[in-house]
């Protein structure tokens, strides 16, 4: 079975022995790539520069070009690699590529570039798609298309989606860079580590020049497997040659894939000074060695990678994150969320728990309102009739004891009533094993090894390649949009199937790469059927957050992190992985909290998009004013959220960091979050934009609970902040002009 592409793509158009224009230079008056090859030598991005002017000066002079590593690799059983090495580049077939022709086009907002090669042996043809920000953005977006034009199959086992010599640039060798690589667990998100390339845990210095001038074998990789893309490892990080991130160049990454995906960076001898190598970025969907993927490709059929991204800055590893954040929001697709509506109160994080009944909820409903919630959203538990519905989950119907004999539509009219849109949690991709849709559907509607359901925690997983999968999910939606109205779904999913599924497919990684895609394919339904409807992704919080899905949906729940306390480093960080405004931040406050304490976990929703919870109906007027307060900052602050980039003035967190400070910048206006999370008083010293400082929240910066911040621009333009007691305690800081 031949996985089909994600992103459209082009018809071939290389002529086989015709002569070819040379591919120079390609790109915008932000971004600019030099190319070389040639008749023996497949093409190469030689140089990677500000603008085409520059790649064209590149170009033209070939004391200029240092990279030498072939902008593709493919690994193909019997073919392997040039050089023996643990990495996915010096492959066999990447060496032997050739030119074959090029072609440049606009498509809407982007300028596009189509490398053809040509592989003799095998008979493999190759397109590479690149795209830029036509408007002008040091970004870029590719892929790969691989054809057998040849008359054997080909069993591919690794097929590159980009793939970038000397990254940072000649001068930035392996013992120049620092690799900026994130780590996650479930409600231990974003554990972000910023750590020299060239030591212990990277790519030592080996003498390669001693060793016959040999690449090295090994490499650093960050690789995730199987559905939840992003719970081990995040599917985006950073190169560059400060340790702060705030200046030199850089370039951040990610790869845009919801299943298994791998990054490397390695080094290669090339034509690099003696003793510097050249540094080599590798981005790529599942591979064999990794994640059990091999796909064999028949004559005439054809395999297209997962897609990724690169974006660029000469201001730090914090700056490209920047340019990527904007590279983000044009990578969203489909319809956008309603005019005027935002704000989502769900009854779940320290508050109903999956227990949702009318005499709870109605309470919740009037007060999520008066609060000036937009969406209301019931969390699980709305279809369950029994004591432990985990392994009967599959056929979505409402609950007929939860809810009385009005049923949960009258709930969802009392949303409505109250001005809110109603929402409901589901897990569509599971069926318990004791739910009648076990049965009911076919057994190859399930991902399935060795002719048995793959099983999760008594939980079978569908498999959306197949029709009546597809067919059953389709159904439960539009019901539920349909009969009840449902303007929101939380999109869960809580258990992942391991290597994939080799029903139907020639390895468990291929059948779980054509499911990751049957799955986008579903989704892009919905939403083309039900435009209004707004559609949250969380995965166990976000063990799933990733731009092949973050592309389509709307927002994404950062974690189920139930500890106020523990939150603040996976909010401040979120950024590095999910737009500010995709960002579902969750704040809970509780009627048994302090004032203190209710700040710091608004502060906790404020740093990026407010997600709120919490027994608000149950709360004084005081602390209901603090809740109002945070969501009349949150409401007045969207806009600009649309457009801001993150920044971090201490640096990403560390776990048990007593200061996290997050800020997001739009325009001339920047918002910085503060939390202080120490045994006693604090102070902090912090580079932060210019400007008039103002506590945006809480207004009464000193009243609750006592304590006392004090916030001073000195005379060398840093900041000192000063709080006179232990935390729990934050704040929500605005600079402006």
């Amino acid at each position: 079975m031949v996985d089909h592409p994600a992103p459209a793509t082009a018809e071939a158009s290389t002529t086989v022995g015709l002569a070819h224009p040379a591919l120079r230079a390609w790109g915008t008056d932000s971004l600019g790539l030099a190319f070389t090859h040639g008749p023996d030598a497949p093409v190469v991005v030689a140089a990677v520069r500000g603008s085409l002017a520059d790649a064209e000066a590149v170009a033209d002079d070939a004391a200029l070009v240092p990279a030498t590593q072939p902008l593709v690799e493919v690994l193909a059983v019997g073919h392997g690699r040039r050089h023996a090495n643990l990495r996915n580049t010096a492959t066999a077939v990447g060496a032997r590529l050739r030119h074959a022709g090029h072609r440049e086009e606009q498509d809407g907002p982007w300028r596009v570039l189509h490398v053809d090669q040509r592989d003799d042996a095998t008979g493999l043809e190759v397109r590479t798609t690149l795209r830029t920000p036509a408007a002008g953005r040091p970004s870029l977006q590719a892929w790969t298309t691989v054809r057998n034009a040849g008359e054997q199959p080909v069993a591919l086992q690794a097929v590159s989606t980009l793939v970038l010599g000397h990254p940072l640039g000649a001068g930035a060798g392996p013992r120049d860079v620092v690799t900026v690589e994130g780590r996650n667990e479930w409600v231990g998100e974003g554990r972000w580590e910023v750590t020299p390339l060239r030591g212990q845990s990277g790519l030592p210095w080996l003498d390669l020049d001693a060793h016959q001038h040999q690449d090295g074998r090994g490499s650093r990789a960050v690789v995730s497997g199987g559905t939840w893309s992003s719970g081990d490892r995040a599917p985006a990080g950073a190169l560059g040659v400060d340790a702060a991130g705030t200046s030199g160049r850089a370039l951040a990454w990610e790869v845009e894939h919801n299943g298994a995906w791998r990054a490397e960076v390695g080094e290669r001898v090339g034509a690099a000074p003696a003793g510097r190598g050249e540094l080599v970025l590798g981005l790529l969907g599942p591979t064999d060695a990794d994640h059990q993927w091999l796909t064999v490709l028949g004559p005439g059929e054809s395999f297209t990678s997962v897609p990724a991204s690169v974006a660029f800055s000469d201001a730090g590893w914090q700056g490209a994150v920047q340019e990527l954040t904007r590279h983000r929001r044009l990578l969203r697709t489909g319809p956008a969320e309603p005019e005027g509506r935002w704000l989502v109160f769900n009854d779940y994080m320290n508050t109903l728990m999956g227990d949702p009944t009318t005499e709870k909820l109605l309470p919740l409903v009037d007060a999520a309102a008066a609060a000036g919630a937009e969406y209301f959203c019931i969390d699980a538990g709305w279809y369950d009739d029994g004591f432990d519905w985990w392994d009967s989950v599959g056929e979505w119907q409402p609950s007929t004891r939860r809810f009385g004999a009005a049923g949960l539509g009258a709930v969802l009219d009392r949303i409505r009533e109250a001005g809110m849109v109603p929402g409901l949690w589901l897990e569509p991709e599971v069926v318990g094993r004791r739910s009648p849709v076990a049965d009911a559907l076919p057994a190859d509607a399930f991902l399935q090894r060795a002719g048995r359901r793959v099983l999760e925690q008594d939980r079978y997983l569908l498999d959306l390649r197949h029709p009546a999968a597809r067919a059953h999910l389709d159904a439960v939606v539009d019901r539920l949009v349909r009969d009840l109205g449902v303007g929101y779904f939380k999109l869960d999913y809580n258990v992942t199937p391991g290597p994939g599924s080799d029903l139907g497919a020639d390895s468990a990684g291929a059948g779980l790469l054509a499911h990751n895609r049957a799955h986008l394919a579903w989704l892009d339904g919905v939403r083309r059927r039900h435009p209004h409807v707004v559609l949250e992704n969380c995965a166990s919080g976000a063990m799933r957050a990733d731009y092949a899905l973050l592309a389509r949906l709307h927002l994404q729940s950062t974690s189920d992190q139930q500890n106020p306390v523990l939150y603040p480093p996976i909010a401040a960080a979120a950024p590095m992985q999910v737009l500010p405004e995709q960002a579902g931040n969750w704040a809970y406050p509780q009627p048994g909290m302090t004032d203190e304490e209710i700040v710091f976990t608004l502060c906790t929703g404020l740093s990026g998009r407010l997600y709120l919870s919490g027994h608000l109906d149950e709360m004084s007027a005081p602390q209901l004013a603090l809740v109002r307060e945070a969501v009349d900052v949150a409401l007045a602050r969207r806009a600009a959220d649309e457009t801001a980039v993150p920044f971090w003035p201490l640096g990403l967190p560390a776990w048990e960091d007593p200061w996290v400070v997050s800020g997001l910048r739009a325009g001339d206006e920047s918002w910085v979050t503060l939390w202080w999370r120490g045994d006693g008083p604090g102070s902090v010293l912090l580079d932060l934009p210019a400007g008039d400082l103002a506590t945006a929240f809480p207004s009464a910066a000193d009243a609750p609970g006592g304590r006392r911040w004090d916030v001073r621009r000195r005379d060398d333009g840093r900041v000192e902040v000063a709080v006179d007691g232990p935390g729990p305690s934050a704040r929500l800081l605005r600079v402006r002009p």
